[in-house]
């Protein structure tokens, strides 16, 4: 297997997840953060402005509708075996890094080292006021409870340390991977995201390039499939033990 091969003899290597990988935990997959909308909500606003940080700031119940609808959807879901494996290739090679747009926390909960784990869009938890910035770790007790969730100090809203829509990425998420980028990346793997976002696509590029080993598993290809030294057309979970299990 040239996959297994490549990442045996890679030092560096980089394993960026998207939706994909948590579809298999149950979670719906979609544009932004996971596939639970597509197009208009409920509530007949597009969900990139529903789900957005403006709209945090104007009306925090209705924005916190949608922020309960992704929290409840993670709750209740757990990682699945191809989290698994990546934490288990982690500590195989100590200078492999994940980079996740996924928010759901499964990486952290399988295993894989927080400080080699890039959460680029942020996760659900712990809440923070943001009026007086007092961290409540209490994210499902407050899902059970009337929305917006409000601070037990200062009875500001609390909010989740998420990207929403029109908000800024984490500068310290974007320094590491920017350091990390600058070492180089032996093989880069892509599981489970079209890498449609340019720093995500980015380290792909920069590995090809300096002639590192690229690779993507993807039950449908994506618009950058065709450059990738190998495409594996499945799902993660039906590959990654396996792929682990030759390393």
């Amino acid at each position: 297997m040239q996959t297994a091969a490549a990442l045996r003899h890679a030092q560096r290597i980089l394993v960026i997840t998207g939706a994909g990988l948590s579809a298999d935990s149950g979670l719906p997959t979609y544009r932004g953060v996971g596939g639970l909308y597509n197009g208009t909500t409920v509530d007949g606003l597009p969900i990139e402005m529903a789900l957005s940080g403006p709209m945090l700031r104007r009306d925090p119940a209705l924005c916190w509708k949608y922020i309960a609808e992704l929290g409840k959807a993670c709750l209740g879901a757990q990682p699945n075996a191809a989290h698994y494996a990546i934490a288990q290739l982690q500590r195989i090679k100590p200078d492999c890094w994940v980079l996740t747009q996924n928010v759901d926390g499964y990486h952290r909960a399988a295993g894989s080292p927080p400080e080699r784990l890039i959460e680029i869009h942020g996760q659900l938890s712990p809440l923070f006021c943001q009026s007086c910035g007092a961290v409540d770790p209490q994210l499902s007790e407050h899902l059970q409870r009337p929305l917006p969730p409000l601070c037990k100090k200062c009875q500001g809203i609390l909010r989740p340390p998420v990207v929403l829509f029109q908000e800024m990425l984490p500068e310290r998420a974007m320094e590491t991977l920017h350091e990390e980028m600058a070492k180089g990346f032996d093989a880069v793997l892509t599981i489970g995201t079209t890498a449609s976002f340019p720093y995500i696509h980015e380290p792909v590029l920069r590995a090809r390039v300096a002639g590192g080993f690229t690779a993507e598993i993807n039950p449908q290809r994506t618009d950058h499939s065709a450059a990738m030294d190998v495409f594996l057309g499945c799902r993660a979970l039906e590959v990654m033990e396996l792929l682990i299990s030759h390393i």
